[in-house]
């Protein structure tokens, strides 16, 4: 697993022929790396709205107990695996017009590995400040697009100009399917507090 996210960091072209290569199962990709890489956000954040508190840039914070935290974490960690398998399967979907159309899991496989420096930006959620976390989204967010436009000609086969194409529809596709998942979560974590931003509406 380790060896995968330095060389998608460090070496991305020679990183992604070497995963093509490899042809890894759907399975050993999350046992492997989605698991693993998917637990950083849901402790880092589990600590931060336990511990410190939501603050959206005043003097007050949203605490989360501990109790809700965990429940709520164990929400948000089965919402970025199904996304994982998503993304994954409409990478698959919009490939069907290619000649040598990816199978469903190379599909998935890919989508596991461009979310890696997504799931490392979780880290920015053990300070849950609405701006720190919307800075740590956009790096995960740049670098998991240039990971996207990177590897898709060099793990589908196909010329960097279809490459190129297909890379911005799932980027934009990508993108709200992300922006959902982040309402969801920081609605999630708000509603685990007593003093929820949330619960001010319904007041």
């Amino acid at each position: 697993m380790i060896h995968h996210v330095w060389g998608l960091l460090h070496h991305p072209d020679q990183e992604w022929r070497k995963i093509s290569n490899e042809h890894e199962s759907i399975g050993h990709l999350y046992l492997h790396h989605v698991l693993w890489l998917a637990a950083i956000p849901v402790i880092s954040a589990l600590i931060g709205t336990t511990q410190v508190g939501w603050t959206f840039g005043g003097a007050e914070t949203y605490q989360v107990s501990l109790i809700n935290g965990i429940a709520l974490g164990i929400a948000f960690y089965a919402l970025i695996l199904m996304a994982v398998g998503f993304v994954g399967s409409l990478i698959h979907w919009m490939a069907r017009s290619l000649e040598q159309r990816p199978s469903r899991r190379d599909c998935i496989v890919f989508a596991g590995y461009v979310a890696t420096p997504m799931f490392l930006s979780g880290l920015f959620a053990l300070y849950p400040a609405f701006w720190f976390c919307v800075l740590g989204m956009l790096v995960g967010l740049v670098y998991s697009a240039y990971l996207l436009y990177k590897g898709i000609p060099n793990f589908m086969g196909i010329s960097h100009k279809r490459g190129f194409i297909l890379s911005t529809t799932t980027l934009s596709i990508g993108v709200l399917v992300l922006e959902a998942l982040l309402v969801v979560t920081v609605l999630l974590w708000s509603m685990g507090s007593e003093t929820s931003v949330v619960w001010h509406f319904f007041k």
